[in-house]
């Protein structure tokens, strides 16, 4: 459970991130190569961050290789969103990062070893169901979709890992060395991403508005709201957050019609779909109470 300030402040990381599929859009640079400065900009504002204020970098080099380990997910999930953004539009990404929750009702009691609720795989399930929907009404953007999909998955998977760190580290230098693992990991794909799928041609020239937009990806998008997601882990659990990212769609693409226009609008059953998915953020904080209630009560009766 986490105090009111605490879910507004993490509604607030949702709208921020809200918007990156739109900033997506408005670089001009592919995802790849989008995610190279992200996070190398990221890595070095952290750095400037964290020596100021004379945080002590060392951590331990196991701890050390585990959190910069993460960052191999961090990238590649971004890799994914980006793209499914190219691939399709920022509606359709955002549709499939609301997906964080039903991987994570799986994930998070696998990985932490605790009791499975019952009601989160059943929200898990009102996601496919939603998913189902926009599927069947939006299949040309199938191969977007499915990317978002994977992204989700990947995403559940290191905010889970990340609520573990978070009980031992710092945040802002968990997020240090992730970034440092996720520039790192997209520094040695780039060969491989130029030979296997850009012909020997990489796109790593920045036009000036790109420069902003980048900057405002890495600083504000990523370094405070990334960092502050992280924090906010030590007082509200990882299903929580990732069912509260469910949200982003619902900012982002309000943001994104508003912003483009028409080649957002999708059919009815997108939509419909979406809402569907949605319907389980509204439905946690009942069901949670009612099985902290229901847990309660079977305490006091033995």
């Amino acid at each position: 459970m986490g105090d009111i300030k605490s879910y507004l402040k993490l509604h607030f990381v949702v709208l921020i991130w809200g918007f990156t599929a739109i900033l997506g859009l408005l670089i001009t640079l592919p995802a790849v190569e989008l995610v190279f400065y992200r996070t190398l900009f990221a890595a070095i504002g952290l750095g400037i961050l964290l020596y100021f204020r004379k945080r002590n970098f060392k951590i331990g080099w196991g701890e050390i290789l585990k959190i910069v380990g993460t960052g191999v997910l961090i990238s590649a999930h971004w890799i994914l969103f980006f793209a499914s953004a190219r691939v399709s539009n920022a509606s359709v990404a955002l549709a499939g990062i609301a997906t964080c929750s039903f991987w994570t009702s799986f994930l998070e009691p696998l990985m932490t070893k605790r009791k499975i609720k019952g009601f989160e795989v059943l929200l898990g399930v009102v996601v496919v169901l939603g998913l189902y929907v926009i599927f069947r009404f939006e299949f040309t953007h199938a191969v977007g979709l499915s990317m978002a999909i994977v992204s989700a998955l990947l995403a559940s998977l290191f905010t889970v890992i990340n609520s573990q760190f978070t009980q031992r580290h710092n945040p802002y230098m968990i997020t240090f060395y992730e970034m440092g693992g996720a520039f790192i990991t997209t520094a040695v794909f780039l060969p491989f991403y130029a030979l296997f799928f850009t012909e020997g041609q990489l796109q790593l020239q920045p036009t000036t508005m790109d420069w902003v937009w980048i900057i405002i990806l890495a600083i504000v998008c990523t370094v405070y709201a990334y960092s502050l997601s992280v924090e906010l882990m030590q007082k509200i659990s990882a299903f929580m957050v990732n069912l509260t990212v469910n949200m982003e769609p619902v900012y982002g693409i309000i943001l994104a019609v508003l912003i483009f226009g028409e080649s957002e609008e999708m059919q009815g059953g997108f939509y419909l779909g979406t809402l569907i998915i949605l319907l389980s953020v509204i439905a946690h904080p009942f069901l949670d109470k009612w099985h902290y209630r229901k847990q309660i009560s079977k305490a006091e009766v033995l």
